[in-house]
């Protein structure tokens, strides 16, 4: 492989990834999303409980992180470590946060029954590609994908749904901060550490 055909190549792979977040449907699903969170984290003091399998369990994972750092309360569920005794991180008054491209990944519609089993009714937000998938079906928000190819050149390896997931999980925490008037102030008393802590306290290196 040659230079000029990596830069094709490259070329390429941004503007299907671009076209790809610019195709994500908007629907009333962001709205009943944040809302749900605002209420269940920041009304009754429960979390954010993200969960998915595999690469879109890393994306929670980042998303759980993210929310922590900007005023929302969120662990890391692994679906199957919470057959193992890791359930009990959930209470009553937290709300799940699903990711799932296929809508159909087995750990995660077993943690569903796990969690419904311990506090029966716990909202759940449901990232997919399938909107009638058996996961958006005992969704109480769903957030779609659009389900577009993945770049990987064989179709399969997760790469374009995993960048849509993330700008989803990007969308999310923005307009909780903005309903929840979060502050640099707010920022910096949760980060301390590293540049972002220096910008912001407003303290020059």
């Amino acid at each position: 492989m040659n230079a000029d055909t990596i830069r094709e190549s490259m070329r390429a792979i941004l503007r299907a990834e671009s076209e790809a977040v610019a195709a994500i449907p908007v629907g009333d699903g962001y709205v009943r999303a944040v809302e749900t969170i605002i209420d269940r984290v920041h009304g009754r003091h429960g979390k954010l409980v993200t969960s998915g399998m595999g690469k879109a369990g890393q994306i929670a994972m980042n998303m759980a992180t993210t929310f922590c750092s900007t005023g929302t309360p969120a662990v890391f569920l692994h679906p199957s470590e919470a057959q193992h005794g890791d359930l009990g991180v959930l209470a009553p008054d937290d709300v799940l946060l699903l990711v799932s491209n296929s809508g159909k990944t087995r750990e995660i519609l077993e943690l569903i029954d796990l969690a419904d089993g311990l506090y029966d009714g716990l909202p759940k937000i449901v990232i997919t590609g399938a909107p009638d998938s058996p996961l958006a079906q005992r969704a109480d928000a769903v957030l779609l994908t659009g389900a577009a190819p993945e770049v990987c050149p064989l179709g399969l390896t997760p790469t374009t749904s995993t960048t849509v997931m993330t700008v989803i999980g990007d969308i999310l925490v923005v307009n909780v901060m903005n309903n929840i008037d979060f502050s640099r102030t707010d920022y910096a008393r949760r980060h301390h550490g590293g540049y972002l802590g220096v910008a912001a306290r407003g303290e020059n290196r």
